[in-house]
């Protein structure tokens, strides 16, 4: 499996990433740091990749310097990863969204699991990831570190 996903971080430099957090009326905005969608693209970014962060409830938000859009089909440019933080019942439906834009991997954050959706991308020759961390995965394969709580990890 780490060749794998070696493979697919090597010759990856775009990610859209589903459900990046955002930040809520009245909450602090240094609480934004503390969320794992932002960490996890922040870090991505830190070690060149083109994260754009999607999320219907705040499009046109700049989160770590991208413009958040509504939807993966929205993004005009190709996309490797799409990197997903949502529930898993909402992922045959982003899979058929990956299957319309030709990315080539579907990655699904840590809990993160669905049969129906792996089955739609396969058929589609894109490759399936579940209930791992790309951040955590990076870590170990190319850092050669293994924190226990990737997400709480402060750069």
């Amino acid at each position: 499996m780490s060749d794998f996903i070696k493979n697919i971080l090597t010759n990856s430099k775009t990610i859209a990433m589903i459900g990046v957090s955002s930040l809520k009326k009245k909450e602090d905005p240094k609480m934004i740091k503390r969320k794992p969608s932002t960490i996890v693209m922040k870090y991505m970014q830190d070690f060149g990749y083109k994260v754009i962060p999607v999320n219907p409830s705040a499009v046109g938000e700049v989160i770590h310097g991208e413009t958040v859009v509504a939807n993966i089909e929205d993004i005009s440019i190709p996309i490797d990863i799409v990197d997903v933080f949502r529930p898993s019942k909402e992922i045959p439906a982003i899979a058929n969204q990956a299957v319309k834009i030709g990315t080539k991997v579907l990655w699904l954050q840590y809990g993160i699991q669905n049969e129906e959706a792996e089955q739609i991308v396969s058929k589609a020759n894109i490759l399936y990831v579940a209930n791992r961390c790309i951040k955590q995965e990076y870590q170990k394969l190319f850092e050669k570190s293994n924190p226990v709580f990737p997400a709480l990890i402060k750069r």
